[in-house]
């Protein structure tokens, strides 16, 4: 191990935890920070996937292309 003399400085039973808990602290900030700026998590977590969404806009265009092309014939 490298950086086993750390220990001499800092025991385990306080560096283990603190090490544990900053990244549990970074892990809970970047998680955080992904659900409050992006959109389609919360889609997801709903039920409707990307594929869906893409699809109900596309379908939709289409549609009302359609509606509003004058009558064939």
């Amino acid at each position: 191990m490298n950086q086993g003399r750390i220990w001499c400085v800092v025991y385990p039973t306080v560096g283990l935890p603190l090490f544990l808990g900053s990244v549990a602290l970074i892990s809970f900030t970047v998680h955080f920070a992904v659900l409050n700026n992006t959109t389609w998590v919360k889609d997801f977590f709903a039920g409707s996937s990307r594929t869906q969404v893409a699809l109900k806009d596309s379908v939709s265009t289409v549609a009302l292309a359609q509606s509003q092309a004058p009558p064939a014939g």
